[in-house]
């Protein structure tokens, strides 16, 4: 015979026991977001998520991938929140109803970088597309990252400035890796070829052996982050709270300071921009 007063006994243990569990225990706060590998190869990520943590209890967990493919995995509502850095694509995201509340984080730069000798000549060019130019005409070795990043996306409206169709070429002096930029810089140190990559990520780079810059300034290099929430109402499943939560702190005071202090080498990888007015070249 089952003793009702027993079992009522360790009911009410069981349910002490739950609501003694730590916060952490009983409901993990916790998003998904979707970003690009500059951000993360530059340590970014390391330097503010545990400040974030701290001041919301909320775990970011990182999937650091090119922004074409974050912006491919937000469709699938495979994410929370998207930080990329390709602001017309972003913007169609938004438009096709897969996102809301972009809002602009912080910017930094393009860089063309090539081997010491520079035997395209690119150095001193008067900008980017004259440079462009210079490594088509001396059909100078070119690793592109061929992946639909942002950075990828960006090169490829450098060269159709330049007049340039490089997917007629591409597999000769125009090379696509398929791969990150650390890869990707690899690659083009290896062959002594130039490429196209985010200054936050050369700064970080290790194995620069005989790379250099040869080319920046331009102001068609410049290189707008973005931040996007997943659309709850499309995806029920995102935290849309724990999104909103932390896009109101990456795009404020605490995270707006988190970004501008964070250096390598002596120097700053990233400037915040939350909140002011678009520049004529943060359009893309």
């Amino acid at each position: 015979m089952i003793n009702k007063a027993a079992v009522g006994f360790v009911t009410v243990l069981a349910l002490g026991a739950v609501f003694m569990l730590p916060a952490s225990a009983k409901e993990s706060k916790f998003i998904i977001l979707q970003s690009t590998t500059s951000t993360q190869n530059s340590g970014l990520f390391d330097y503010i998520l545990p400040m974030f943590k701290r001041d919301s209890g909320i775990d970011v967990d990182v999937v650091a991938v090119g922004t074409g493919q974050a912006l491919k995995n937000g469709r699938r509502g495979d994410g929370d929140v998207l930080l990329v850095h390709a602001k017309e694509a972003e913007e169609k995201f938004v438009a096709e109803g897969y996102g809301v509340s972009r809002r602009n984080v912080m910017y930094n730069d393009f860089v063309l970088i090539g081997p010491d000798e520079d035997p395209a000549g690119i150095a001193g060019s008067r900008d980017v597309i004259a440079a462009l130019k210079k490594i088509a005409a001396a059909e100078a070795p070119f690793v592109s990252r061929g992946d639909d990043s942002g950075t990828n996306k960006k090169e490829l409206r450098l060269w159709k400035m330049a007049g340039i169709d490089v997917g007629r070429i591409s597999g000769s002096w125009y090379r696509e890796t398929g791969s990150g930029m650390g890869a990707t810089l690899n690659v083009a140190g290896g062959m002594k070829a130039y490429t196209l990559t985010d200054r936050a990520t050369w700064i970080a780079f290790g194995n620069k052996t005989s790379m250099k810059i040869l080319y920046q300034g331009d102001p068609r290099l410049f290189n707008q982050y973005g931040v996007i929430l997943v659309n709850p109402v499309r995806h029920p499943h995102v935290h849309a709270a724990e999104g909103r939560a932390f896009m109101a702190w990456l795009t404020g005071k605490r995270g707006q300071g988190a970004i501008a202090s964070y250096k390598l080498a002596g120097q700053q990888l990233f400037f915040p921009n939350a909140g002011k007015k678009p520049d004529k070249k943060d359009s893309q």
